[in-house]
């Protein structure tokens, strides 16, 4: 009787380690149209404050989003966020929608992008509805939308790539 125990243990010690071996289930395709999970940020160097800006912005993950939203306390929107962090990090005021947003400093260049600059999302319809925080290496951080919190993205996931309005540098290169 105790072989009997013994070798139904060793079965079930058997399956139960055979499904933790297991091919992990595979995950479901993600819609084109669904916004791409949130990326990692990428290694900052705080040397400038257009870096110092970005650092900034970082400090605010997990933020709530909250339309109309101005402060880390209350939550932010989009604009709400860029504006807060370029406030408090640079000392700049800036307007607090994004087509007003995407009138200020330089147009740059997708491939010219330096931590700090602004880019712009066609997210609604209509060029300029979006903005967000560059981050540097292919990454931005934005207050995505209702239900959701300051997140971090990677610029080129098919869903930004393909609503990219374009770009603005509002502090200038390190002297």
């Amino acid at each position: 009787m105790q072989g009997h125990n013994l070798l139904f243990l060793i079965g079930l010690l058997s399956l139960i380690l055979a499904g933790c071996a297991s091919q992990p289930a595979r995950l479901p395709q993600v819609d084109a149209e669904t916004e791409p999970e949130a990326a990692a940020a990428p290694m900052l160097n705080a040397s400038d404050r257009a870096s110092k800006v970005a650092m900034q912005a970082l400090a605010y993950l997990g933020t709530p989003y909250r339309t109309g939203g101005l402060s880390p306390r209350t939550g932010f929107d989009c604009s709400g966020l860029v504006a807060y962090v370029y406030r408090e990090g640079a000392g700049l005021t800036l307007p607090r929608n994004t087509l007003d947003l995407s009138q200020q400093g330089e147009p740059i260049q997708r491939d010219a992008l330096r931590a700090g600059d602004l880019v712009f999302y066609n997210t609604q319809r209509r060029a300029y509805s979006h903005v967000g925080i560059y981050l540097g290496e292919d990454r931005f951080i934005h207050a995505p939308s209702s239900g959701g919190e300051v997140r971090v993205e990677n610029l080129r996931a098919d869903y930004w790539v393909r609503r990219y309005s374009g770009a603005r540098r509002v502090i200038g290169p390190p002297s």
